[in-house]
């Protein structure tokens, strides 16, 4: 067996100013649209029984730039804070987005994972370069600032502000 090329991870650390019981729910397809700008024009639920996330959801996220990716939860735990997700972009990367949401304080630690592989063919250096600190650490911010600003005010925190 051969290995394509270099697994990348990325980890973050958010500081969630609410519980973890008002923080894990809004860690889904469905619920992002309350929070997370242009996310309803982005997702297209395909399979839940339950209308939110659950292990074995999938849905798609959609990019005029680029195939559209489906996504599956893998593990959804919300008594121990944990929810998984893999997603695939083909010819190009399997992601697992893994998340743990511990209490901290009076509000939350979200611990943020991205395990990056790449698929046959991909082109690794364009790969890497797209999940470099300077284009991740900004998304990964902007995410933090949107959910605590939709714990804040209910509101979804919009591009241009």
């Amino acid at each position: 067996m051969t290995a394509v090329g270099r697994t990348l991870v990325r980890e973050h650390v958010h500081q969630v100013h609410a519980t973890p019981a008002e923080v894990f729910p809004l860690l889904c397809p469905a619920r992002e649209v309350d929070w997370i700008d242009g996310w309803a024009e982005r997702c297209v639920l395909v399979q839940t029984a339950s209308g939110v996330a659950e292990k074995g959801c999938v849905f798609l996220t959609t990019d005029p730039s680029r195939m559209d990716v489906t996504w599956v939860a893998t593990r959804h735990e919300p008594d121990a804070g944990i929810v998984e997700y893999v997603w695939v972009w083909p010819d190009e990367e399997v992601v697992t987005l893994s998340i743990t949401v511990d209490a901290e304080g009076p509000g939350s630690r979200m611990r943020i994972r991205h395990t990056v592989v790449p698929l046959p063919g991909a082109d690794a250096t364009a790969l890497e370069a797209s999940w470099a600190a300077e284009v991740v650490d900004p998304v990964m911010a902007r995410w933090e600032r949107s959910m605590n600003h939709y714990l804040a005010t209910g509101e979804v925190l919009r591009q241009h502000s």
